[in-house]
């Protein structure tokens, strides 16, 4: 039970879309992750995505519309809900989700995540 430093745990690593696990959350992985480019279209028809900026800007895509967020906004996609966030430039968030929750919304395309 000790503080985590965030901006720390963002310089452990400098791979793109690959996110990290920092904490556990009844049962939720809290992760960070350093985003640059496209993801791909995904959903999650089991659960919600938590989206916190950390620094710098994404758009969330969604087939409808789309959501911009700056650093210390936060939005969340309900599940089922096709999306894709695109980061211009390089951004990071904070992300959380339940444990085991594949990425991709697919287990077969999803990154494993680490735990720093």
């Amino acid at each position: 039970m000790e503080p985590i430093n965030l901006a720390e745990k963002l310089g452990q690593f400098s791979e793109h879309w690959s996110p990290k696990i920092v904490a556990d959350y009844n049962g939720n992985d809290v992760m960070v992750v350093k985003v640059l480019g496209e993801f791909n279209w995904h959903s999650h028809p089991d659960t919600d995505d938590f989206f916190l900026v950390l620094d710098g800007e994404i758009d969330i895509e969604m087939r409808d519309r789309t959501v911009t967020l700056m650093a210390g906004e936060m939005f969340v996609v309900p599940k089922g809900v096709e999306h894709r966030p695109v980061a211009r430039k390089e951004a990071h968030l904070m992300i959380i989700e339940p444990c085991g929750t594949p990425n991709t919304g697919d287990a077969a395309t999803a990154v494993t995540k680490d735990r720093i």
